[in-house]
């Protein structure tokens, strides 16, 4: 009998944490990544063109492995140059499952980079991005206490809204920042529809991202960044991120995310814990042109105890010409 009241015990301790990620999940919509400096198209369409060339990239993200229900995400963009580098081009789509429920998106972006001073590194870009985003929700996933509650789908219900999304990153040989803020139209097109099919309203989404490039020795690189992200609804995430580059061929990473307290935000609970994820990061450049990534996340909340962490792949491809400049560590 002991035995069973704690097998009892556990299922409701695994359900009260899936369900307070469930929670923040729906507070935090935008999926996360934690190779975010290499996927900087996602987070802000001024980055458009910063690598000056054209590239394909692809994340893929499985998170709180272990875990029914847990967010699935994929992110795939090419993006390229033109006018000589004043301006950036990038098309980026993005799958993310979470749960019961899911987002399709695509965006065109566009990003304008004005030289500063003489240095061609030196670039100052204004982006936009314009596209379209489907957020569903599926209620055969859902287990309600009351099957007849009105505010529970019956079964698959999406909603298809435009958007938009702005940001501003200026970037040189060793230093980059960047501010942005995406579903500047979702948030707001067709309130009804997601009122009345139950399908969570997209939320607007601030990145604020800045990093530099130390030298340390011939051949040994060290690249600390961080991000921030603020809903102005959930907790405010914080990743702090260190790599270093060993022979130009080897990215090895460190990285800590948190929650912060910028500004009060009295709906949420006082006591939260603060402390997410404990994530180790490899780049390799298998060539010239070929990047593959891999990330793991550590939980360090107690949501660690019922899941094997989260895993991250990405992968690179340079179309490189001989008119393109050799890749500069920055470009990584």
């Amino acid at each position: 009998m002991y035995h069973i009241k704690r097998i009892a015990v556990k299922k409701i301790i695994i359900t009260i944490v899936i369900c307070a990620a469930s929670l923040f999940s729906m507070a935090q919509q935008d999926a996360q990544f934690s190779q975010y400096i290499f996927n900087g198209i996602y987070i802000n369409p001024a980055y458009a063109g910063y690598k000056e060339q054209l590239n394909l990239h692809s994340f893929y993200r499985s998170q709180w492995t272990g875990v029914k229900g847990a967010p699935q995400t994929f992110s795939f963009a090419v993006d390229a140059i033109a006018n000589d580098g004043n301006v950036g081009l990038a098309l980026q789509v993005a799958s993310d499952r979470r749960g019961a429920q899911n987002t399709l998106s695509a965006y065109g972006n566009y990003a304008y980079r004005i030289r500063l001073g003489a240095s061609e590194s030196s670039r100052l870009a204004f982006g936009l991005g314009v596209g379209i985003l489907q957020q569903g929700i599926d209620g055969t996933k859902l287990n309600p206490y009351d099957d007849n509650d009105p505010v529970i789908p019956i079964g698959m219900e999406s909603v298809l809204v435009p958007d938009a999304r702005a940001g501003v990153y200026y970037s040189d040989n060793r230093f980059f920042a960047g501010f942005s803020v995406d579903n500047l139209i979702a948030r707001y097109a067709a309130e009804d529809q997601f009122r009345q099919k139950g399908v969570p309203r997209p939320a607007l989404h601030y990145y604020l991202t800045a990093g530099l490039l130390v030298p340390l020795s011939e051949g040994i690189l060290l690249k600390p960044s961080f991000l921030l992200k603020d809903d102005r609804g959930g907790p405010t995430s914080l990743d702090v991120n260190s790599f270093v580059l060993l022979g130009e061929r080897i990215w090895l990473g460190l990285s800590y995310r948190t929650g912060v307290s910028l500004y009060s935000k009295n709906h949420l609970q006082k006591n939260l814990p603060k402390e997410n994820a404990l994530i180790g990061m490899v780049e390799v450049f298998a060539t010239d042109r070929l990047r593959i990534g891999y990330a793991y996340d550590h939980n360090l909340n107690k949501s660690g105890n019922f899941s094997n962490g989260s895993h991250e792949v990405s992968i690179g491809f340079y179309f490189r010409s001989k008119s393109t400049r050799m890749l500069s560590p920055r470009y990584f």
